[in-house]
């Protein structure tokens, strides 16, 4: 006597059991559906994080921005690099990178009028980062400023090894702190600094300037932890450029009555 062998067909009122689901007939349709929907969330997710944190959330690695500044300044294949040449290379770091260069200067005493010319595009740039643009945006008469690619090469050759050493230190870390909630706090405070750097205010911009630096990096690489450091120099900052402003306007009101008293 030969035996039957079984087949699907034998126990039809089995239905295949996968991870404790029905995955038989309608129950494998659930659970792709199922599937799908988690994959379109954690996309829909990832689009509405920070673009920094976008790209670090996908796996991309990127190059440091001393080797993206390096690189720009040692092609010498042009003479001139404009502010929109940095926006293209810059690419997903584009906000951090821009604020970071634009700032640079700024900690060093500048001629008068430079930091004025300088916190315009910061005020622009922190105003689309608290809007909420995944991408930065500049006029044209900004965008086309250029300067020498040799006289970059000089800022840069001086800047590029404090850079590298503050980016050692840096590290994805304390994400919270520079999530999709936190960069519009951030950025908030950033528009605050760069309005105290646009204004003539004698040696009044070093301070915030530091801080925007610190804050750039910090959105750049991921770093929470240099982000809350940045954003507490920056509130210090405009206390003390706060004091140093009530002092020069007393100083001056005190000039004025007097020199009224002497005619």
């Amino acid at each position: 006597m030969t035996r039957k062998r079984r087949t699907a067909g034998v126990y039809p009122h089995r239905p295949r059991v996968y991870n404790n689901q029905d995955v038989s007939g309608d129950g494998l349709e659930r659970v792709t559906l199922d599937a799908s929907r988690i994959r379109r969330a954690a996309l829909q997710r990832l689009c509405t994080l920070p673009m920094e944190v976008s790209v670090l959330a996908a796996g991309i690695r990127h190059s440091p921005l001393s080797e993206l500044l390096t690189q720009v300044a040692a092609d010498e294949t042009r003479e001139r690099v404009a502010v929109g040449d940095l926006l293209a290379m810059a690419g997903d770091r584009a906000f951090g990178a821009l604020m970071f260069v634009f700032a640079l200067p700024n900690l060093v005493p500048t001629p008068p009028g430079t930091s004025a010319i300088l916190g315009l595009p910061l005020i622009i740039l922190a105003f689309q980062m608290l809007y909420g643009r995944r991408t930065p945006w500049l006029p044209k008469v900004i965008a086309a400023r250029s300067i020498a690619r040799t006289d970059l090469a000089a800022v840069v050759a001086r800047a590029v090894p404090v850079l590298k050493r503050i980016e050692r230190v840096l590290k994805p870390r304390l994400g919270w702190f520079v999530s999709a909630v936190a960069e519009r706090l951030l950025s908030l405070l950033l528009l605050v600094l760069a309005a105290v750097l646009f204004l003539p205010i004698p040696l009044g911009n070093i301070f915030p300037a530091a801080a925007i630096c610190i804050i750039a990096l910090a959105l750049v690489e991921h770093d929470g932890l240099a982000a809350l450091l940045g954003a507490a120099i920056g509130v210090a900052s405009l206390f003390i450029v706060w004091a140093a402003f009530i002092a020069v306007l007393h100083a001056t009101l005190i000039a004025i009555e007097h020199l009224a008293g002497i005619f």
